[in-house]
């Protein structure tokens, strides 16, 4: 996980926000989290490369 953390502001439709926030809760996760990993997949998707702590050493 990044060691650092920056605040991502987005405007959405307060239905769709509120879905979202339900669906999230009845997973079990956080809408943060959920966010998160869309982000991630959207960057491995189209092969960008970005610095985090979580990187392994190289062998």
């Amino acid at each position: 996980m990044e060691s650092k953390t920056a605040r991502l502001t987005i405007l959405i439709d307060p239905a769709k926000k509120q879905a979202f926030e339900e669906l999230c809760a009845l997973q079990d996760q956080t809408a943060s989290q959920v966010l998160r990993q869309l982000i991630r997949d959207y960057l491995e998707k189209h092969q960008v490369d970005y610095p985090t702590k979580a990187r392994l050493p190289p062998k």
